[in-house]
């Protein structure tokens, strides 16, 4: 196919276009330029996401309840760094409202027949750096699906991803540096993130061999779609108060309720 090379003097761009592939003579159209003002805004980190559902067509859901007090916090000094402006000064992994937990991490146990495999390619699983905090603090990641760590302050931050004592990676990651991307191990099942310049932040990634999980937000809700029917052993995992475990039978394409319970003197 031949090639011929447009000089863009206009754009100060040089670049090769396929003949096939544009009208002779006809100019691209100029890129546009952010204003001050777009150029200010911060972004806005996407939506963790999971791979595609499975051919199953049952769901559970429910939701994770508290009771009794919620352990005080640790205190943050508050920090120099102006990008760290309006964080929390606690650090608080009891995040309880209404007798409802936050950031539970509520998953399918063990193995799924007919579960999808997750690649390098599978939607990432994204987690923010934002006024010098990871968000979300807890989340989920299928084995194989990738990992992706974005900078939204005007600050280096250095990512650090543990599983256990075992080291994964350690990246700096000044604000101009695009996101961070690895592929989640396949024998891990928790990856800690950490941040050397800012050592109060932490998040961790429950990692799964299927796609069946679901992380409580401050309704303490949770749900998981698209499994087979059958019955399984659900886990809800909390940083520190530990883990607890429920049987469920679900039916084809029908929904099935589940529903933990968390107490302020549970250790884990």
């Amino acid at each position: 196919m031949k090639l011929r090379t447009f000089g863009l003097a206009l754009f100060g761009v040089a670049g090769l276009v396929s003949l096939s592939a544009c009208k002779k003579d006809e100019a691209a159209p100029a890129p546009s330029t952010p204003t001050a003002t777009e150029q200010a805004k911060p972004t806005a980190a996407a939506p963790a996401q999971t791979p595609p559902a499975p051919v199953g067509h049952s769901t559970i859901h429910g939701v994770v309840k508290f009771t009794g007090a919620a352990p005080a916090g640790a205190d943050i000094a508050p920090p120099s760094d102006p990008a760290c402006e309006g964080m929390a000064l606690k650090d608080q992994p009891v995040m309880a409202k209404d007798g409802k937990l936050q950031n539970v991490l509520v998953r399918v146990k063990g193995p799924v027949a007919g579960a999808p495999a997750a690649s390098q390619s599978s939607p990432p699983v994204v987690v923010d750096q934002l006024k010098c905090t990871y968000t979300p603090r807890v989340m989920g990641a299928q084995a194989g699906q990738p990992i992706q760590v974005r900078n939204s302050d005007q600050t280096l931050h250095n990512v650090r991803a543990m599983a256990g004592g075992k080291p994964l990676f350690n990246m700096a990651q000044p604000p101009s540096m695009p996101p961070v991307s690895k592929a989640t191990p396949p024998d891990v099942e928790m990856i800690q993130l950490k941040c050397d310049v800012h050592p109060w932040m932490k998040a961790f990634v429950v990692v799964s061999q299927h796609p069946y999980f679901s992380t409580t937000g401050d309704d303490g809700a949770f749900s998981i779609s698209g499994l087979p029917a059958g019955t399984y052993t659900l886990e809800a995992w909390h940083e520190t108060l530990g883990t607890k475990t429920a049987q469920v039978t679900v039916k084809d394409g029908e929904t099935a309720e589940a529903s933990f319970e968390f107490n302020g003197s549970d250790k884990g």
